[in-house]
């Protein structure tokens, strides 16, 4: 592939999660909007006028297979259905693609391990999408955890919830085999800024669900066991009011993330405090966490560096969800492969 300072990119269904991301391929840098595909005929058309009609020379198709045989594109967002995320992105990297793949990637272990052959035969990068993990207050919680001030993490409670609005029921149209409810829309979220403050892997999850007459999770929570007394409490759902926050405890304080789904103007906090009496409340600088994950995908791309967030992560995250969903439809705990 030439060596070029943007890569150039397709989006793969027109999805409403449009609104924040084509305008930041649009505004980031070193990347380029070539293309826009939907298998409803005008949709693609009608989403890059709604979130990008400043840009112009776009090609829009309405046969996602007409993106993929483009030439000019070499790299894909996929924001299809969950059920089609792996088939799609296998598709994209048979053509050549390098994918950003919105969360979940796929639904079993196996199709990703599918995905991290196919993408090492056609020497791809392949990247899961979870743009939060870019926003700059992590890396700010971060630092206070490894500056030592609430000691060893022994807690994570994640909660994630928004209520239902007629125009999202989408969301539960599906059985959770099929990649519907809560638990595969914003249970990765829970799962995988969980994971993030431990060094261990999860050992063993044990969860409950509320579910709707598709077979779909309305709301969900559990534990997730991480060994030698370190857990993760986590909850999701669509019947609750909006929340997407987590709270770590350690040994010698806590740390608390008060709104993780960040808007591209909002204003971050994170506050802490700690066992000897002392506290804060951090205001940090606004940041559009959509933009900074395609800067790095792009970067990556075009620099032949590795991504932040590997397969391996990946499939860590889709076997603790796999194992949640089936802990919660059999009643007991669900160990997890060492």
């Amino acid at each position: 592939m030439p060596q070029s300072s943007k890569l150039r990119w397709g989006i793969l269904g027109a999805a409403r999660i449009n609104e924040r991301l084509m305008p930041a391929i649009v505004e980031a840098p070193n990347a380029e909007l070539i293309a826009v595909a939907s298998r409803r005929p005008g949709a693609a058309a009608a989403t890059l006028e709604k979130y990008a009609p400043q840009r112009q020379g776009v090609r829009v198709y309405d046969q996602l297979e007409a993106l993929l045989d483009d030439t000019e594109i070499q790299a894909v967002y996929l924001p299809l259905a969950n059920h089609e995320h792996a088939q799609w992105t296998l598709r994209a990297v048979e053509r050549g693609k390098h994918v950003l793949c919105e969360k979940p990637m796929a639904l079993t272990v196996a199709d990703i391990e599918a995905i991290e052959t196919a993408a090492l035969r056609h020497q791809v990068t392949v990247m899961e999408g979870f743009m939060y993990r870019f926003h700059p207050q992590h890396a700010r919680v971060m630092e206070l955890i490894r500056s030592g001030m609430i000691g060893e993490v022994r807690s994570v409670r994640a909660s994630y919830s928004f209520m239902m609005r007629p125009a999202r029921t989408y969301r539960l149209a599906e059985s959770v085999e099929r990649g519907g409810g809560a638990m595969w829309d914003i249970g990765p979220y829970a799962v995988h800024s969980a994971r993030l403050f431990f060094d261990e892997a999860p050992v063993a999850v044990t969860a409950m669900a509320n579910y709707v007459e598709s077979g779909a999770d309305i709301s969900s929570g559990g534990i997730i066991d991480f060994g030698r007394g370190k857990y993760a409490h986590f909850d999701v759902s669509f019947e609750c009011a909006r929340r997407s926050e987590y709270e770590i405890t350690g040994t010698q304080g806590g740390i608390k993330c008060h709104t993780v789904w960040q808007n591209p103007g909002d204003v971050p906090t994170i506050s802490w405090w700690t066992e000897d009496g002392r506290c804060g409340l951090e205001r940090l600088p606004a940041a559009n966490h959509f933009r900074l994950e395609i800067e790095h995908f792009s970067e990556c791309v075009l620099t032949g560096k590795s991504p932040w967030l590997s397969l391996e992560d990946a499939k860590t995250n889709c076997r603790t969800l796999v194992a949640a969903l089936q802990s919660a439809a059999c009643g007991r705990v669900e160990k997890l492969p060492g």
